[in-house]
Order: structure tokens, then sequence, then C-alpha cells
């Protein structure tokens, strides 16, 4: 972070200095057991926790500013704030304000950490990058990772997710996109978003403070986002399935080579352009998200060989896609979150495998009605995609149990099928149901906490 003023902090917030005093701030934080020295600290209110009790601590852990809702019986100066959070956000819009550089905004339903990523690791190759670390992609995190540009930043790349109406708008707004990247509309937090064209109004929300240049960068696969072509005017799609397009707007990809579940080949054809990359992660929705690396590689006006080292740099992120080998077992570790479309596209991925084939399933959330119809079409998946063994964990879990069942009645099958109300009752018996040299796929939504059976049997 660049030093920043008082004065222009407290007028871009629309605050008042208390206390007034010529300072300027070099960092910005939300954690008041963080070092904040020559810091601002961010009070923000939660559901059981208010960070303005906090203050004090902020101070001694060498904060020389704060936010602040209420006035404050303090010497030190504060900026006297309508809404802390509010404040952030004003704060962050300010401050990338400052610097003339490309802004590739990356929203969808699913794979948005790891597209952030590898597009990340395609630029650093040439640039000096700042990223949404992590999952930083809401109206907190995204200010936060904002406050990371500094003199030396070339581009940089934020993440924006969204549970409701509104959100990816304002997010939008903070950041003024060049680049608006959307993966897909699927089904996650259909339950606040009512339905795919709710999905897509609010994933659309990316475009609303997309600069007047800017361009789009859509899949072409995905009809939702195929609906776009007559209301955007700048935009570049990329497809597996349409192999057809000459235009000089449009990627495909041709010669596609699972190896495995370790990696995936492919030709990236642009026009009369084609470029053999090797991503060291599988699956369909990686040459997804190495098709866009490589579209933004081009547009940074990127070498071919660039390109093609940059995405064999990348790894995925920690639970995403994170595959562990032990003495016994190799692990697919996927438990950050699960939505009906990423549980899908990982199964797909356990079907590369000559091994025995294990998927151990736990509830997803955030689906509202559609519940318990999405977990049994899981279950009859499953049982389709011949899955050797399948282990159902969690209360809505059972009826992808239930799907498995329905499916063995009319397709034939010889999978296993289990269910365990708990994780800790599929631990108890796991010794029995896995097999050394087993590829072992763990998954589901961040609350069940499956991070608990990775480390059991990675011991």
């Amino acid at each position: 972070m660049i030093k920043v003023k008082l004065d222009d902090i407290a007028n871009s917030v629309n605050g008042k200095i208390i206390n007034y005093s010529n300072i300027s701030v070099e960092n910005v934080s939300i954690n008041s057991k963080e070092n904040l020295k020559n810091g601002i600290f961010v009070p923000l209110k939660g559901e059981n926790v208010d960070g303005h009790d906090f203050i004090k601590d902020a101070y001694e852990n060498g904060a020389i500013t704060c936010f602040s809702e209420k006035e404050l019986n303090i010497s030190e100066p504060y900026i006297l704030v309508e809404s802390t959070r509010q404040a952030l956000k004003d704060f962050a819009e300010y401050y990338i304000s400052l610097f003339k550089i490309p802004i590739v905004a990356i929203t969808g339903s699913s794979g948005k950490t790891t597209t952030k990523d590898i597009v990340a690791c395609v630029l650093s190759q040439k640039y000096k990058v700042v990223k949404t670390i992590g999952n930083f992609n809401n109206e907190v995190g995204l200010p936060l990772t904002i406050f990371n540009i500094d003199d030396t930043t070339d581009i940089t790349i934020l993440e924006m997710g969204t549970s409701s109406f509104g959100e990816i708008s304002n997010l939008s707004k903070i950041a003024k996109p060049d680049i608006c990247v959307i993966t897909n509309i699927g089904t996650a937090h259909i339950e606040t978003l009512c339905d795919a064209e709710g999905i897509l109004k609010a994933k659309s929300e990316i475009f609303d403070y997309m600069k007047p240049n800017g361009i789009a960068v859509l899949n072409y696969d995905d009809k939702m986002l195929r609906s776009l072509s007559n209301k955007i005017d700048n935009i570049f799609f990329y497809s597996l399935e349409n192999k057809s397009s000459d235009s000089d707007k449009f990627f495909y990809a041709d010669n596609i080579k699972y190896n495995d579940i370790y990696s995936v080949s492919f030709d990236a054809i642009n026009n009369s352009e084609k470029i053999n990359v090797n991503v060291p992660a599988t699956g369909k929705y990686m040459v997804y998200n190495a098709l866009v690396s490589i579209i933004i590689g081009k547009y940074f006006n990127m070498s071919k060989n660039d390109i093609i080292d940059g995405i064999l740099n990348f790894k995925p992120s920690k639970n995403r896609f994170d595959i562990i080998k032990t003495d016994k077992y190799t692990i697919i570790n996927s438990v950050y979150n699960a939505n009906p479309d990423s549980m899908k596209a990982i199964i797909d991925v356990l079907c590369y495998t000559s091994k025995r084939k294990i998927c151990i399933l736990g509830d997803m959330l955030e689906l509202g009605n559609h519940a318990e119809e999405f977990h049994l079409d899981i279950g009859k998946y499953a049982i389709i995609k011949n899955i050797d063994v399948l282990v159902c964990i969690g209360v809505l879990s059972y009826k992808i149990y239930e799907g498995a069942l329905l499916q063995q009645n009319s397709y034939k099958s010889n999978s296993e099928v289990f269910y365990f109300r708990t994780k800790e009752e599929f631990l108890d018996s796991a010794s029995n149901i896995l097999r050394c040299n087993d590829v072992v796929l763990v998954k589901a939504s961040r609350s069940m906490k499956f991070e608990y059976i990775v480390e059991n049997l990675m011991r």
C-alpha cells in the first residue's frame, strides 16, 4: 500500500476527522490483533462481535487512526463515519482510483478461484500481479485485496462472489474493471437468487461499472452466457464444444487428453493460431479455466512461451482439488465448498483413473427448495459414472444415498453405497470400506468441515 493522507481518506468516505493530525496511513486492517503500525483500523459489526470494542487494542498494536460510527473518548485521531463497512468500500474505491492499472474481475457460479489463480500464474510471467487472496471476494475481502496494490503493481485480479442481488454491482463500483470474466451460470446460491435467470442477472452486475472500453470474457458453451451476445459490445468467447468459429475473439480447445487425475493437455485454437498447453490439474473445467488465462494473456501481449510456462506453474489452492498421496490412498481434497455443478465436475475427474474410485460426499447448502432434488440427482449421477464406492454423509446427503439406490434399480451397477449421519460414524467404519491404492474424493459444502475426514485419512 502507498501512503494516503488522513485528509484524503476522510474526504473519500465523507467522514469527519476527530482529534486532527497531519498523518498518513500505510496499511488497513479489520483485525485489531495484527501489527497495525502506521495503519487504520476498520471496526466492523458482526452478528456476535462489534469491532468498536477493540479500538483500544488496535491503537496499542500500532494503529494511528480508525473509522468509528460513534464518538470515542480517546486523544488519538479517528474518522467519524455513518457506517464503517461502507467507509471501507468507499476508501477502497478511492484508493484503486489512484492507480492507472488494468483491473481483471472474475465471477461465476463455480470455478472463480481456480480461474483467478491460473490467470494470475500466466500474467505473473511478465507482470507484477496483485490478486484476491483465497476467497476474499465479498464487500469486505475485495477492498482488503485492493489495499495490497502499490506503485510496483502492473495488473490486479479481483474475484467477485455473491449470494444476493446488488453485491457484485457494489464490487464492480469499487473496482471499475477493464476485463470482466464470467465462468458459468450454475446453481450456487439458487436459494437467494431464485433461478438461472436470477443467477445470470446477479452475475451480470459485474458489467455495471466496467470501463467504457472494457471487454467481457464468457463461456460460449453456457447458453445463459451466450444470451449476452447482443447486450455487450466487446466479447471474447471460449468453448470446448464449438470448433467452427474463425473469429479473432473466439478461442476453443481441441485434442483434449486427460492424463489420469493429474493433468490435462489440449490445443488452444484462435483463428489460425494454435497453442499446445499442459495443465497440471485435470478436468473439463480446467480446460475452460486455462482458456480464460490464454485469452487474457494474449490480450496483454504475452508470448506463447510465457503463457505455456504460466499455466505449467499453476497449483490448485488448498482444499480445491488438492491431491494428497498417503501410504494407503490418493486423496482428492475438494472440501472448500460444493454445489451441484462442481460436484458433478469433480466426479467426472475421478473417472479418469483406472484405480478404485471412492466418492465421500456431504451436504450441499444454499439450494433452497431445490435441495432434495439436487442431492437425489448427484446420487444418480455417481452411479451412472460407475463410481466403485459412494459414501454419503449428512442430513441432506441421505437424498444422495436415495438417488444412488434409485439409479441402481434401473442401471446395471456394482457400486457400493453407504450412508452415515456424521463424519465420526463414517470414520469408525472407514477401514472396512477403503482399500489400499484407492483414489478417494472428499467433497461437501464448507460448513460440513470435511477437512476433518481428510486429516484422518492422511493419518
